[in-house]
């Protein structure tokens, strides 16, 4: 972006757990705090994700995002995508389509991409 536009675009972290529509369902992972250092409204914001799935982690952070304004337009980019939706959630961005069974996991990490145990 900075190449792109000239500058950098404020970046922030946005913890989604409560907001999650399987509480009780599964544990709840350690997130980072939320930190929004900008006002939403108005602004295009870009959600980014490592994998997208079910759609769920997404529908979660549409939700948690509008408790800090109302952004002009939300995009999507994920490095990995799975396939295997429940929810109609579209990426805008995409890294990699990584087609995978259900019950496989995946890791996305800074050295790649891990294709491992099967989730019980």
């Amino acid at each position: 972006m900075r190449e792109i536009e000239g500058k950098r675009p404020p970046l922030g972290t946005l913890d989604v757990a409560f907001h999650r529509d399987d509480i009780g369902l599964r544990p709840l992972l350690p997130e980072a705090p939320t930190h929004i250092p900008v006002n939403l409204d108005g602004q295009a914001v870009v959600l980014a994700d490592d994998v997208l799935f079910t759609g769920r982690t997404i529908r979660a952070a549409l939700d948690a995002l509008t408790t800090y304004g109302r952004p002009r337009a939300v995009q999507l980019a994920v490095m990995i995508d799975r396939g295997h939706r429940e929810l109609p959630v579209r990426p805008d961005f995409v890294g990699k389509n990584l087609p995978t069974r259900r019950d496989e996991m995946v890791d996305a990490h800074r050295e790649g991409v891990d294709i491992g145990g099967i989730v019980k």
